[in-house]
């Protein structure tokens, strides 16, 4: 404990002598006892660093955040996603930050390779370059590798040293402050700041773990394999480990690059279309979707497929939200207001005693204001906003891995409508969703049948089990934005909350003996 209070005064030394705190009082003034707090902590003989003063709050506070390290970076991310706990302000400018940091040395990638895959593997490696990308928690270099007799160019992506180490040191500490902050401030409590650094602690803690990414893009890579126009590249297994993951190198374009693309004949419009369809069919059809599919993880390549790269953050769907989401999409595309709150009510997702004419008449009221809307400016992923808002009034269960689904499919979107801005989301969406509900055959029907299987899990990869399980959970309860009672998660997390309130009274019984001490003595 005595170590984490010693690396919570260096991070909170690091926070206060940043422009931290005194941009976050312009979106949101924080308590007083904090700002002295920091101010103290804030002491120098020295001038410090600001950040320059050309650029807007945002910016600044995304730089400050980057220039902190890896466990800054991650929380800004986290917190990008949980507006209700910073305001919707402060989150949309997050989601500008970086995941972006100095590489570290070849020699370090070199020993981390040897370590992990042994000397044989090592040496089979060849042409191994400077790093060609390096994030707050791995970087990425070009090689190649003997593929049974055949040479290929490969990307290794290795883990940063010690990151784990560094990673669960730091937000240990911060988990301690947040209990601080808990215990002083009341009204914090309601906002969990304790049970929100426990999760960023297991999801990141499992992104560190590069199997559960080579796991997640070999069952893409089978689900995905006759899917024209769609490539994702091989894991190569003999070459990936806990802290290093091999997999093919993509000579491409990325999507970012709209005159690039154009200037090699490569149809933008088409491109914009295909990427919604894909991630659509892959949801509906596999109930597993790449889910950080923004502009700089797709690439164009020399055959003009669509290739995604980086699979830490992937979301399942299970049996019953696969039709849940074709059904209600289809059902709005058909202005079919009364099916869409029959399938509420059949999937059990509101009480049955809820009038279904009152539960339609609330559901029109998001379809038709849409239709009246030019169909460039329709947005799927905030129709799904609008929709789990208002059936939350009619005590709608909480579907988290839909709440995953409807970020990723806003990010979708305008990845698509800067390809192409009249991208036209509901006739591009249409025969998706047509195809798939006529395979299932009469779907509103059989959902009855599919409620049973909802905690179905797929498992391509049954020497990864416990990976994938742990990694759906995790997944889960990013989506959720909490950890549910039942989980060992939570057991955890409780057995943190006992060592700190232990901590705590310990604490306190020490300043009482030294008191005492101290009058009896003097």
């Amino acid at each position: 404990m005595i170590k984490k209070i010693f690396t919570l005064l260096k991070l909170g030394r690091k926070v206060a002598k940043s422009d931290i705190i005194k941009i976050l009082s312009k979106f949101q003034e924080p308590p007083v006892i904090v700002k002295i707090l920091f101010s103290v902590l804030a002491f120098s003989f020295t001038k410090s660093n600001h950040i320059g003063n050309n650029e807007n709050e945002g910016e600044k506070l995304s730089n400050s955040l980057q220039s902190m390290g890896t466990t800054f970076i991650k929380l800004g991310q986290f917190l990008a996603t949980r507006p209700d706990i910073i305001g919707e302000k402060l989150s949309k400018e997050l989601e500008n930050l970086q995941d972006k940091l100095p590489p570290f040395h070849i020699e370090q990638t070199k020993k981390i390779i040897k370590n992990d895959l042994g000397e044989n593997t090592f040496n089979s490696i060849i042409n191994l370059s400077e790093p060609v990308a390096a994030a707050s928690i791995a970087q990425v270099h070009k090689a190649q590798i003997n593929d049974n007799g055949t040479l290929k160019d490969v990307a290794i992506k290795i883990l940063r040293p010690d990151i784990k180490k560094i990673f669960n040191e730091e937000i240990d500490a911060m988990m301690l402050f947040a209990f601080i902050i808990e215990s002083l401030i009341k009204k914090t409590k309601r906002l969990k700041l304790v049970e929100i650094v426990f999760l960023l602690k297991e999801i990141t803690n499992l992104e560190m773990d590069l199997r559960f990414e080579a796991a997640a893009a070999n069952e893409y890579a089978e689900n995905t394999k006759n899917d024209v126009g769609f490539k994702v590249p091989q894991i190569y297994w003999n070459f990936t480990s806990g802290n290093v993951m091999t997999l093919d190198w993509i000579d491409g374009i990325s999507i970012r690059e709209t005159e690039e693309l154009k200037k090699r004949d490569i149809n933008t419009n088409k491109i914009a279309e295909d990427i919604i369809q894909h991630f659509l069919r892959h949801a509906v059809r596999d109930g597993f979707f790449h889910a950080d599919m923004h502009q700089g993880n797709i690439f164009i390549d020399e055959s003009g497929q669509i290739v995604p790269i980086d699979f830490g953050i992937m979301g399942r769907l299970d049996k019953m939200s696969k039709r849940f989401l074709a059904e209600i999409l289809f059902g709005f595309i058909q202005r079919d207001y009364k099916k869409v709150a029959e399938v509420h009510l059949i999937a059990g997702l509101v009480p049955k005693e809820v009038p279904i004419d009152d539960l339609a008449q609330a559901l029109r009221s998001i379809g038709e204001p849409i239709f009246g809307q030019t169909v460039k400016d329709i947005s799927g992923g905030r129709l799904l906003k609008q929709l789990f808002d208002v059936t939350e009034k009619f005590n709608m269960q909480t579907q988290p891995q839909l709440l995953m689904l409807q970020k990723t499919m806003v990010v979708v979107e305008g990845v698509a409508r800067k390809l192409n801005p009249d991208t036209n989301i509901w006739t591009t969406s249409k025969p998706v969703l047509e195809n798939w509900l006529k395979e299932t055959k009469d779907p509103l029907n059989t959902l009855n049948e599919t409620i049973q299987s909802t905690s179905e899990v797929i498992k391509r990869l049954p020497e990864f089990p416990e990976i994938m399980d742990k990694a759906n959970q995790a997944l889960t309860y990013l989506a959720s934005g909490q950890i549910p009672q039942n989980s060992n998660s939570y057991n955890e997390l409780n057995n943190k909350r006992s060592e700190m309130m232990a901590f705590r009274n310990q604490s306190i019984i020490g300043v009482l003996i030294l008191v005492i001490f101290g009058l009896l003595v003097f």
